[in-house]
Formats: structure tokens, C-alpha cells, sequence
């Protein structure tokens, strides 16, 4: 899962819920008004993690 900085105790307690630790890559917050280079240098600094979270 990625998400924003805003949302981590709000992705951990949904985790809980559901009963499981999901991975969890997070960003800055917020996006929606970031512009497209933005977006991609974001991506680019989370993409190590990406591939670690799922590879793992």
C-alpha cells in the first residue's frame, strides 16, 4: 500500500482491524496539488521502497 504521511495511523488502525500488518510505503502529504514533476520526483524517492515492500 502507499499513502500519504497523513494517513499512517489511519492506515495502521485499519490494519488492525482487518486483522493483518499490511506494508506500507508513505509519501508526503499532501498530493493533489503537487504538480507532475512533483508527482514523479515523489515517486522516484519512494521507489526503493516500493520494490523492497514487494520483493520482500
Amino acid at each position: 500500500m502507499i499513502a500519504t504521511t497523513a494517513f499512517e495511523e489511519a492506515a495502521r488502525a485499519q490494519g488492525e482491524a482487518l486483522g493483518f500488518n499490511p506494508a506500507i510505503v508513505y509519501v508526503p502529504h499532501p498530493i493533489q496539488d503537487r504538480t507532475d514533476q512533483e508527482l514523479r520526483d515523489i515517486a522516484d524517492r519512494a521507489l526503493d521502497s516500493v520494490l523492497a515492500m514487494i520483493t520482500s
